[in-house]
């Protein structure tokens, strides 16, 4: 396979491991709790991934301004994922990086989340499912942020094609893919 743009995006404690003897750069952390996250991103850091905490996803953590200061503060975490605008301007008052996933389930909700990328200027933007060619064209051509697109992707053909139509990276849940 080739060497796409790969984030891992780790759903169940069991892909840590392989996450951490993956070549991927970069993780979402969608699994683990708040009393194991420490040990979790303390191991990822160690095999030099990058951490993104999904702050709806890792139970125990809240979703508020002391939550995300928490996580940048206790953790060290480099980012959060987050499909709440506030805890994106949280993530800039803590100083870590923010992806903000947004859902493409009709128009009225792409014009609503341009809108709100182009108000609360997260880093990057997560699109989702990431299976829509024309939708990542039209949205890559609407943001200044990269662009990830995720969900639903299974083949290699759909990250090329995800890639090919504006994506910057593809985040994925099956380890097959992060070598």
């Amino acid at each position: 396979m080739k060497n796409y743009p790969i984030i891992a995006s780790i759903t169940v404690d069991e892909q840590i491991a392989q996450a951490i003897a993956s070549d991927v750069k970069r993780v979402i952390l969608m699994t683990g709790n708040i009393t194991n996250l420490g040990s979790i991103i303390d191991r990822l850091h160690q095999s030099g991934k990058q951490t993104y905490v999904h702050t709806e996803m890792v139970s125990g953590i809240g979703r508020d301004a002391s939550a995300i200061q928490y996580l940048a503060d206790m953790f060290k975490v480099d980012g959060i994922v987050t499909t709440k605008s506030n805890a994106v301007s949280a993530a800039k008052q803590a100083g870590i990086r923010s992806i903000q996933r947004i859902f493409a389930i009709d128009s009225a909700a792409i014009e609503t989340a341009v809108r709100m990328i182009k108000s609360y200027k997260p880093d990057e933007v997560e699109l989702m499912p990431g299976l829509m060619p024309r939708v990542i064209q039209e949205l890559n051509e609407r943001i200044t942020q990269p662009l990830i697109v995720g969900g639903l992707i299974r083949h290699e053909e759909e990250i090329q094609q995800a890639l090919k139509s504006g994506a910057d990276f593809v985040s994925i849940g099956h380890e097959k893919f992060w070598a």
